[in-house]
């Protein structure tokens, strides 16, 4: 008898082009998940086209209608509970969470972030790679804690800098890895082999090094 699948609930605030890459995930069997709900902080979105082509609920809780980041906060967690999610799934969600928040979904909430973390937490991450002369850049998808950007890493891919790149070229090549490691990322925990155990990110009962799992591409 198979096992019910996990429901997630993805969080986004732009084009969605991650939770495009888990729609096609699903859709071609191969990301063993419901998504049960998308849901934005902006109205208008592109990213909740998507979800409307894919038949997936979408909300929209616009974080400008809030008196506080703490009230909003607290509506999302009521609004995504609604859904009972197993995995909350931030997709490009452009927000600065409260402990709180955090520590309601701890262990069962992925993000994205364009870097090799613990390098480059925050923004404009492409840039700041190349203005440091980096040889090599990525992106990283890891558990979400209290501490901004610094939860355990999940899975990693490392592109390299090219001499003629700019913030745009890099971002695009970064981006193309970002499709490949968030649904490899959710299919892990959606079949149990990940986990967060005290602190530490942790796959089929082995601890992750602090980098977590490392893909590499030198495609162009």
């Amino acid at each position: 008898m198979q096992s019910q699948k996990k429901r997630v609930v993805v969080l986004i605030s732009g084009s969605g082009s991650n939770l495009q890459a888990l729609i096609d995930g699903v859709q071609t069997g191969e990301l063993p998940v419901e998504l049960a709900a998308v849901i934005s902080n902006r109205p208008g979105v592109l990213g909740l086209e998507r979800a409307s082509k894919a038949n997936i609920p979408a909300d929209v809780l616009d974080h400008k209608a809030f008196a506080d980041r703490e009230t909003f906060d607290r509506a999302l967690m009521e609004k995504i509970d609604s859904y009972q999610p197993d995995l909350v799934v931030l997709a490009g969600f452009m927000r600065i969470l409260t402990s709180e928040f955090t520590q309601h979904y701890l262990g069962r909430m992925l993000n994205i972030h364009p870097s090799l973390l613990p390098k480059f937490q925050g923004l404009h991450t492409h840039q700041r790679a190349i203005d440091a002369c980096e040889s090599h850049h990525g992106v990283t998808v890891h558990f979400v804690t209290a501490e901004l950007d610094g939860g355990p890493a999940v899975v990693q891919a490392c592109v390299p800098i090219f001499a003629g790149d700019d913030a745009s070229s890099l971002a695009k090549r970064v981006q193309r890895q970002e499709h490949v490691i968030y649904p490899l990322a959710v299919k892990w925990f959606a079949e149990d082999d990940l986990r967060m155990i005290d602190g530490k990110s942790v796959l089929k009962g082995e601890p992750l090094p602090p980098s977590g799992f490392l893909i590499s591409s030198d495609e162009p």
